[in-house]
């Protein structure tokens, strides 16, 4: 009998996210909205707030944590700021990250927690938004009009991981583990990058694609 499909998931590739930054730049630039400052959302919002860094110009780079989501997409408990931010922001023109907006916990937490700390502006900015999410952001890259999780190359390691040590009965070489990724999971994996996943995520070296 066939495995049921659990989740669909979209496993970006680095250059799509580039893509996808550039994007959500040249919103910002449209808007005339002009940041000096930009809050990355630890830990997903780091490599997207980096590039918009760059492609803005600018120089200043500081973050907050914000846990919500566990690995693989398991959800957590509410939203909250659980590292605060190591910088003053009073009077700052400020543009917060993250690298998906999903539910909008997230951000409204992180609006909650920046606002009373005395900004000029505060504007939110994520490369994808989903059209559940409850807060959205002021500049995305584009919406997720049928859901799926959408999955960076930041995380590959992190969430397959957990995808494969979920999975019952538990796999026993790398060729019933790329079969049930596809499967289950719609993901289609490298040899290269199931190495990865198996080597940095600690799972049994059994599942190593034969070299």
């Amino acid at each position: 009998m066939a495995e049921p499909t659990i989740m669909q998931v979209q496993l970006l590739t680095p250059d799509e996210v580039v893509d996808a930054c550039d994007t959500v730049a040249r919103h910002i630039l449209a808007s005339r909205f002009h940041p000096g400052m930009i809050v990355a959302v630890a830990r997903g919002g780091f490599m997207p707030a980096r590039f918009l860094c760059d492609f803005l110009n600018l120089g200043t780079l500081c973050s907050i944590r914000v846990q919500h989501y566990e690995a693989g997409a398991s959800k957590g408990e509410e939203a909250r700021v659980t590292i605060p931010l190591a910088t003053d922001i009073r009077g700052a023109r400020v543009l917060v990250v993250d690298d998906v907006n999903d539910s909008g916990d997230t951000l409204r937490a992180a609006r909650a927690y920046l606002e009373p700390l005395g900004p000029a502006e505060l504007r939110t900015a994520v490369l994808h938004e989903k059209l559940v999410t409850t807060c959205p952001a002021d500049f995305s890259a584009g919406e997720v009009r049928k859901w799926r999780w959408i999955l960076y190359p930041w995380a590959m390691v992190e969430d397959i991981a957990q995808f494969i040590r979920e999975m019952v009965p538990a796999p026993q070489d790398a060729a019933e583990t790329l079969r049930r990724l596809q499967t289950c999971y719609g993901l289609v994996l490298t040899r290269v990058q199931l190495t990865r996943v198996v080597y940095f995520g600690g799972l049994p070296h059994s599942l190593l694609p034969a070299t």
